[in-house]
């Protein structure tokens, strides 16, 4: 029984060396590949993959045949799948860029997650006040300069190059591995629903888990997401005169849609930033001691944020409240008036028809079609009495839900222990202010559990100039990648 024993905790010893050194084995082989790695992501940045600009669809779709080129090279199972057209404003149609889905292994004792990320980039010109040209990956002092370098180019290239790294060493992958890659994340992702609802019974049917590597730490210290916020976009159109007038010759006589417009949005919120159309705040799911706590002990410096906005003064000076307001509480933003004049010089002008564009971020427990109904009525009520002649209309545009996951799931506490294993600590873990509106999709179409798993940094300037992704997040990324990949595969054994 001893001789027995003894036996039994030396297979467990040899067990556990033999993965140690496989892990070793595998970020040895990533470190000797990183200028390989590099180059890829230069070729990729290289392809001006902008989804809002329809001239340069044709990038797009040569950026998808690279992504299905890429998989195809390590033997993956790969399918570019049509997803239809898009209408244009001039009733013409255009071709959407086709998905790419892969799929590596398809053994069923092993897990199975998904990676979903996208290709499609946001428009960039050197003119924009770029320091480097944003097509043309640039290395300066350990950060590639470069748009879609960190969203999400490099993202998706690390996780290829984590599953190409166990292929080139002949070791089998601890999980079947697939991929959804898209391009056109950017504007809305077109298509994207209809396609994830048509494969639901069958290219999504054996994933365990999905896995999304679309967003940033918060802090130079590695982060797991459990949640992002929705949005709901209106546009508030107020029309009154049948054409524009001159301000000289009509102004005093005419009640104007402008003054209107402006009147009711001034009425959504105060001055110190709460928000004061009836029920939004009061739907909002309560701030637990548990989680005050949770914000409590994450790495975050206020005075840096305040710093990098380059503003004198933010809303909150708590970093508790300020993560808060962040991302566990709704917002209302103006962004624009259209129909208003707005080119350099003057112009004297009443339009006659404008329409304010806002939005308000959603947070558990809110519903967008609840906050559709009182926003309208709101504004609405607050026209009424203003009595003015003009027409108001409100419409609700975008109704995105937010997403929020469980930090207990087995998903995250792989995700830990994986950090820990590359980067000797423990993860931030946090909420993302922005929406991210396809893990909320994946959720209700799919049912599965779905973690964010972010290695872009939190000074990457997304969808800003001067884009970048550090080597360091680069080439650490991909060695998260594939101890997370060995993480996840212990949760369906126990």
């Amino acid at each position: 029984m001893v001789i027995r024993s003894e036996v039994l905790v030396l297979v467990l010893l040899l067990g556990s060396a033999v993965r140690s050194f496989k892990l070793d084995e595998l970020i040895k082989y990533v470190d000797s590949h990183e200028e390989e790695y590099v180059q890829a992501l230069r070729e990729w940045v290289a392809v001006e993959s902008d989804s809002s600009d329809v001239t340069k669809r044709e990038e797009l779709h040569r950026m998808m045949d690279m992504v299905a080129e890429k998989l195809r090279k390590i033997k993956g199972t790969v399918e570019l799948v049509d997803i239809g057209s898009q209408q244009l404003p001039d009733g013409s149609s255009l071709a959407l860029p086709k998905v790419v889905v892969a799929q590596f292994g398809s053994d069923t004792n092993k897990a199975t997650v998904c990676v979903y990320g996208h290709v499609d980039v946001q428009p960039a010109k050197k003119e924009d006040g770029w320091a480097t040209e944003p097509y043309n990956l640039t290395d300066i002092n350990g950060n590639l300069y470069g748009r879609g370098a960190s969203d999400n180019k490099a993202p998706v290239l690390a996780w290829i190059h984590a599953v190409e790294a166990y292929k080139a060493l002949n070791l089998d992958l601890p999980v079947n591995v697939k991929f959804i890659i898209e391009g056109m994340e950017e504007t809305g992702s077109n298509g994207l629903d209809a396609m994830i609802e048509s494969k639901k019974d069958s290219f999504f049917s054996d994933v365990d888990y999905i896995i999304i590597s679309d967003c940033g730490w918060l802090s130079k210290r590695p982060a797991l997401t459990y949640g992002t916020r929705g949005n709901c976009y209106f546009f508030a159109e107020v029309e009154g005169p049948k054409q524009d007038l001159h301000s000289g010759v009509y102004g005093g006589t005419v009640i104007e849609p402008m003054t209107d417009l402006i009147g009711i949005l001034d009425t959504m919120i105060s001055p110190s930033g709460t928000i004061l159309i009836p029920g939004i705040r009061e739907a909002v799911a309560p701030f637990s001691d548990e989680e005050w706590k949770m914000y409590q002990d994450i790495e975050f410096d206020v005075e840096s944020y305040r710093t990098k906005m380059g503003v004198e003064q933010l809303m909150y000076s708590n970093k508790v409240e300020l993560l808060a307001h962040r991302w566990r509480h709704p917002t209302v933003s103006i962004h624009g008036i259209e129909g208003a004049f707005s080119a350099p010089g003057s112009k004297t002008v009443i339009p006659a028809k404008v329409i304010g564009k806002f939005s308000i971020r959603q947070v558990p427990d809110m519903d967008p079609a609840v906050v559709e109904k009182q926003v309208s009525d709101h504004l609405h009520a607050v026209f009424a009495k203003r009595k003015s002649p003009n027409k108001l209309k409100v419409t609700m545009i975008i109704g995105a839900k937010p997403w929020l996951a469980d930090l207990k799931h087995p998903l995250y506490h792989a995700g830990k222990a994986a950090v820990k294993k590359v980067f000797d600590m423990e993860p931030d873990l946090i909420r993302e202010g922005g929406t991210i509106p396809i893990a909320r999709t994946f959720q209700d179409v799919t049912g599965k559990s779905i973690i964010m798993l972010p290695i872009g940094g939190f000074d990457d300037g997304l969808h800003s100039q001067n884009e970048k992704m550090s080597r360091y997040n680069y080439i650490e990324g991909t060695k998260l990648f594939i101890a997370y990949l060995q993480e996840v595969s212990q949760i369906k054994a126990t």
